[in-house]
């Protein structure tokens, strides 16, 4: 999967000149994909092979929430309260209601969230004059591509190919059009 767009040049001098709302947006945005896993495993406890898969990812996510925390402390930061996540909430928007529908919505928007995710955290990382700092992130972007090819693959296990494919094409659209008119802001998203 390729996204349509690529994150601007502006976007990672904000996050640069501001790491420490970035990192925080960062902790923020890694426990609510947490709570994201184990919210499908509730919706969803009939499929078996999502169920583990998310049960697994809820733990990774969570591991790399507690990472987050601590890189926070030893930049000597804390922790903020959430700050409501616009491209997010942009993009539920268009989640399809009737329960088909609303199950490829959420596996697919996920995965191109998560790919967005993996490409910011690389643009990060290349970055970063920090060496392990770098390799953190870099790291991060290596497994956020693969929750995305995750949500893809489990959106193949439970749909159609070719539904999966043309409602993919409608997401990665959406999601283009939504980074486009957001803010350039020092966040993940």
């Amino acid at each position: 999967m390729k996204l349509k767009i690529q994150s601007s040049e502006a976007w990672l001098q904000c996050v640069l000149a501001d790491f420490e709302t970035f990192i925080q947006d960062h902790a923020a945005n890694e426990r609510k994909a947490s709570s994201m896993a184990m919210s499908m495993v509730t919706h969803y406890p009939d499929r078996t092979q999502l169920t583990r898969a998310m049960i697994d990812l809820a733990l990774e996510e969570l591991n790399h929430f507690r990472q987050v925390y601590r890189l926070i402390e030893a930049q000597g930061f804390k922790l903020t309260a959430d700050v409501k996540d616009l491209y997010v909430n942009a993009l539920r928007q268009h989640l399809r209601k009737s329960s088909h529908d609303y199950f490829l919505d959420r596996l697919l928007s996920a995965a191109v969230i998560e790919a967005r995710g993996a490409e910011r955290f690389e643009m990060i990382g290349n970055a970063l004059d920090d060496a392990k700092l770098a390799n953190f992130y870099q790291t991060l972007a290596r497994s956020e591509s693969q929750h995305h090819q995750l949500f893809l693959d489990l959106a193949r296990v439970y749909f159609d190919p070719g539904e999966v494919n043309a409602r993919l094409e409608f997401w990665l659209t959406e999601e283009a059009a939504v980074l486009a008119a957001l803010p350039i802001r020092p966040r993940l998203h």
